[in-house]
């Protein structure tokens, strides 16, 4: 199986590849898009749809894995992400790639086993299931890739409950 989380955001949008096989999570690749405040939107959104849909068609994942956005205080902040999200979604259905998503807290449970943990301790964490030396940078790319893992894991829980093995 192959997961690629996607951490949406109109400056910075970070994407991570992870393979599940017999078990065990290997990084693919993890990167950034990004694009310029200097552009208007409808162009930044492109940028980050066409390169979305680029890494999607090379790599055709069995699924994506995007963050539910939660934001309550910067509402300029919250659509500008939207929209990227929104991008986000539509390079994966024009691929007819599935689609799951997973709140900030659901991620931090499934990494560190506390939904207030730290971006820090998300990090390590991340480093540590992909067995790398470093964290991935920028921020953005390895919040991508948990919550690519956020989502072996829950895939893993469902296929051991309905008696189907992990990552086949």
């Amino acid at each position: 199986m192959l997961i690629m989380g996607i951490d949406p955001g109109i400056a910075i949008t970070g994407y991570g590849l992870i393979k599940v096989k017999n078990g065990v999570m290997t990084l693919v690749e993890f990167g950034c898009i990004r694009t310029s405040p200097d552009k208007t939107l409808e162009v930044r959104l492109m940028k980050v749809y066409s390169r979305l849909s680029q890494v999607m068609e090379k790599e055709m994942p069995s699924c994506t894995v995007i963050e539910e956005i939660f934001f309550n205080k910067n509402t300029r902040s919250a659509m500008a992400v939207g929209q990227a999200r929104g991008v986000s979604l539509l390079a994966s259905a024009h691929l007819n790639i599935p689609v799951h998503e997973y709140t900030p807290l659901q991620v931090k449970q499934a990494l560190v086993g506390y939904g207030r943990a730290g971006k820090d301790q998300v990090q390590e964490m991340v480093r540590l299931l992909l067995n790398l030396e470093d964290i991935p940078r920028p921020d953005d790319a390895s919040d991508a890739l948990a919550l690519a893992i956020c989502h072996a894991h829950s895939h893993r829980l469902d296929s051991l409950i309905k008696g189907k093995g992990w990552g086949r």
